[in-house]
């Protein structure tokens, strides 16, 4: 089942979603190698393909085997970083 990106939702805030630029992935993947990415669960972050921005920017829902993860335990605060 395939789902149009417009009908997604970040489950934190509401907001729309949009795909990442390759730029931020490559930071992001950089820091998921070194360990030094954290999920909001506390949890470090596992290997991802690409990712859903939130409209404001401050969420990255990431995306596995083509499945963007959709649940506020594996969004990544951008904030923090």
């Amino acid at each position: 089942m395939n789902v149009p990106i417009e009908l997604l939702r970040c489950p934190i805030t509401g907001q729309t979603v949009t795909p990442a630029p390759e730029n931020v992935i490559r930071d992001l993947e950089r820091r998921q190698q070194g360990g030094t990415l954290l999920m909001h669960g506390g949890e470090i972050a596992e290997r991802f393909e690409g990712g859903l921005l939130t409209a404001d920017g401050a969420w990255l829902y990431p995306i596995r085997s083509g499945i963007p993860a959709m649940l506020a335990s594996e969004a990544i605060a951008m904030a923090d970083l």
